[in-house]
């Protein structure tokens, strides 16, 4: 294989490439889940609950979205 097809290929995947870079140091994926405990106020989560029967989306989408 030439340098300039090996240069194609890393170019053309470099997303790839740097998820696994940096799957390397943190031994973690960027689409994985992680389950966490957190401690929110009762209105809060009464919001969210609210949230959640009107759009029929999870709690962990509605958050997610957010950050997006």
């Amino acid at each position: 294989m030439q340098l300039n097809e090996l240069k194609k290929i890393l170019k053309e995947n470099k997303k790839f490439f740097d998820i696994l870079e940096n799957y390397d140091n943190t031994h973690e994926l960027p689409f994985s889940r992680k389950r966490i405990d957190i401690t929110l106020p009762v209105a809060t989560i009464n919001k969210l609950k609210e949230i959640k029967k009107k759009t029929g989306k999870t709690i962990s989408q509605i958050i997610e979205e957010k950050f997006q």
